[in-house]
């Protein structure tokens, strides 16, 4: 067995361990989860630091386990939340949980049983409330329930008991595993380690047994700022709500300061590989190997090489020397299909003013905005900066008579397209 508690370490993967857990993880072959929250039918970049934990759980020689919360769904995780979540409804949870099996049968092997999926709605459909009370819920108090942070930090503003109830359903996931899959071992973000330290407890009371927890920290920038999120919003792993394209943008304009810690935590690279990354980096950050590197990796893995292979044709477009008319050719149409496209009828352009179409296709989020940009020469219209923001469409080039490229700063490109 490799030693997993290493291995997360160095990668930056640990924020609190529970004592005895390095003793758990060299007894032999243990199984050990992670819960996903299906309130959409994607899992964004954020879900990856989870996800990576059961990946290396896996490479250790372990089993992991993803639990998609089919029922806890049903009800809103308040951790980190400070206001109550949209409920969703059946049909809604049971799509976003099969879109997410897919997602994770791609960094986890489940062949010959090797990992598992389990929905937590299989073990609650059938269980009365009252029942549920009665078993499972004279177990904690509710001054421990209140003590933990999830709660404590609802308490001023509010939390209604369906969302106050979710560290006991989520505990009792964590005892039916240990149950029926010997599961001894629950791991997430640091948010999660009063939910998951609740399910130790219950196992402890319910059950005579003992389990663990392991989290990892909440990933933020640089800056401070909540990672995962670019100014359209989250970036999807699927590809239908981020391109590909836009997805490997968003890894290979990581900060310098940023990078170095993004690697080791989403890729699978060793260790004296990043080192060696890092030492070329500094001698040429104008590179940005690291970036590359990183975007790459991450990528290739969430899209496969077809999606690699259309996020770096799109980035030769857009970001290569040439200008927009050079670039014309067999291969042009191919870009427009990856690139984030606005598209409207030719009648829509009639008497539109280039302002109003940059508002319309979300390339501004206001007036001010577009204006402030234009005035600094960061806006630029098939590669050359407009005249006014007040031009008419109909005086611009369209590139073969349908599509203007517009680039707003350095590195956001989007299309404008006339059907």
């Amino acid at each position: 067995m490799a030693d997993l508690l290493k291995e997360l370490t160095w990668r930056g993967l640990i924020h609190d361990v529970m004592p005895g857990t390095e003793t758990l993880l060299k007894e032999g072959q243990i199984a050990g989860y992670v819960g996903f929250d299906p309130t959409a039918d994607s899992l964004h970049v954020g879900n990856m630091v989870p996800m990576m934990l059961l990946v290396h759980l896996q490479r250790a020689g372990h089993k992991p386990i993803a639990l998609v919360g089919g029922a806890t769904g049903m009800v809103g995780d308040p951790s980190g939340k400070s206001d109550e979540r949209k409920l969703l409804d059946s049909d809604t949870l049971n799509h976003n949980v099969a879109c997410i099996k897919k997602q994770l049968e791609k960094f986890l092997d489940f062949e010959s049983g090797k990992a598992e999926i389990v929905n937590n709605y299989d073990w609650f459909k059938e269980y009365k409330f009252l029942d549920f009370l009665r078993d499972v819920g004279k177990h904690l108090t509710v001054n421990y329930m209140l003590a933990k942070d999830s709660v404590k930090n609802r308490i001023e503003t509010g939390i209604s008991f369906t969302e106050f109830s979710y560290q006991l359903i989520q505990g009792y996931d964590y005892l039916h595993l240990y149950r029926h899959h010997g599961c001894k071992l629950q791991m997430g973000g640091s948010d999660q380690w009063g939910n998951i330290t609740s399910g130790t407890e219950l196992i402890r009371r319910m059950d005579g047994g003992e389990a663990f927890a392991l989290t990892a920290p909440l990933l933020t920038k640089s800056d401070g700022t909540k990672f995962g999120k670019s100014e359209g919003g989250n970036i999807w792993l699927d590809p239908k709500k981020t391109s590909p394209y836009a997805f490997y943008q968003f890894w290979i304009n990581a900060s310098d300061e940023d990078v170095s810690k993004l690697i080791r935590i989403f890729t699978l690279l060793d260790e004296p590989t990043i080192l060696d990354l890092e030492s070329r980096h500094s001698e040429n950050p104008a590179s940005r190997l690291i970036q590359r590197t990183l975007a790459h990796e991450i990528t290739l893995k969430v899209h496969g090489e077809t999606g690699l292979k259309d996020a770096l044709l799109a980035t030769s477009f857009f970001f290569g020397e040439k200008n927009a008319e050079s670039l014309l050719g067999e291969w042009f149409n191919e870009v427009m299909r990856i690139a984030p496209t606005f598209s409207k009828e030719k009648e829509y352009f009639d008497d539109k003013e280039l302002l109003d179409i940059l508002i319309d296709a979300g390339v501004f989020p206001s007036k001010s905005e577009a204006r402030r940009m234009f005035q600094s020469g960061g806006l630029k219209i098939n590669y050359e900066k407009p005249n006014a923001l007040e031009t008419k469409l109909e005086d611009l080039i369209f590139l073969e008579n349908h599509y203007l490229i517009v680039q707003k700063g350095k590195k956001n490109f989007h299309i404008i397209r006339k059907i």
